[in-house]
């Protein structure tokens, strides 16, 4: 099979990168494993469904499968927690951020999903929230997906728990006035953290502006939205959109920091 060079494809050397995550032992199989990453993003690009595959990528039901496998084993998420360190350092920082940037965005779910929404009364969206937490590069400290009936202030104190014990150096966290309340302070503080809610001026028009570093996660969101598949949520489960959300991340490192 000669494989087509698809934008979304991943060269030998970013393969060579992250392969350890997926393919400890380097057995030979029928479909070697960067082709099967390489339907993992394409699929995530393009969102395009499973079953639409092009033909000259390995079967769909192989590709699901170790999308699937994946996900489970938590592959994804060490690849790009990996990454991350490894891009911090190339950047000139330490491996652990001092400072981290919460924000969400609501998504719509498509009719077949059943799980993990609600509706965002606020935003009129019926659907499911990501909900990410950034370092000053823009780049994942953590990710949840929850339904978008679930308000900001409750649904950080869940991205604070997968930050649990991950960060020994972070001491501040960002976020907008959707995080005020006494609750989501205590639980940032419970984690030793200081939570600093960045409110936009009263005499401010009711128009977008930029606030010192508030703005990085918004511009992280902007990068997600390259991904066709997470424009709008047509996975049943939530933790397979966590999953398409890891994988964006991945892609995007590996882009912008090995050729």
């Amino acid at each position: 099979m000669i494989m087509t060079d698809y934008p979304s494809n991943i060269t030998d050397n970013q393969w060579n990168s992250i392969e350890i995550f997926f393919d400890p032992d380097k057995h030979k199989r029928k479909h070697p494993l960067i082709e099967i990453m390489n339907a993992i993003l394409y699929t995530l690009v393009s969102g395009c469904q499973w079953r639409m595959l092009p033909k000259d990528f390995p079967p769909y039901n192989t590709v699901y499968y170790y999308f699937r496998k994946w996900k489970y084993e938590g592959s994804f998420e060490q690849a790009m927690s990996e990454l991350h360190r490894t891009v911090r350092v190339e950047a000139g920082r330490e491996e652990c951020p001092s400072l981290g940037i919460i924000d969400s965005r609501s998504n719509r779910t498509s009719n077949h999903v059943d799980t993990d929404k609600g509706l965002d009364g606020n935003k009129k969206v019926k659907g499911r929230k990501i909900h990410i937490c950034v370092d000053i590069l823009g780049l994942p400290l953590a990710i949840v997906i929850h339904a978008a009936n679930i308000a900001d202030s409750v649904g950080a104190e869940l991205v604070f728990n997968e930050m649990t014990d991950r960060f020994p150096r972070l001491k501040a966290i960002l976020a907008d006035g959707g995080y005020r309340g006494e609750s989501v302070a205590n639980c940032a503080r419970k984690h030793g953290w200081k939570l600093n809610v960045v409110l936009r001026p009263d005499d401010c028009p009711k128009k977008f502006i930029v606030l010192p570093k508030r703005w990085i996660v918004e511009r992280t969101f902007s990068w997600l939205e390259k991904c066709r598949r997470l424009t709008s949520d047509f996975e049943y489960f939530a933790n397979s959109a966590q999953a398409m959300v890891q994988v964006a991340f991945i892609r995007l490192m590996l882009n912008r920091f090995i050729e």
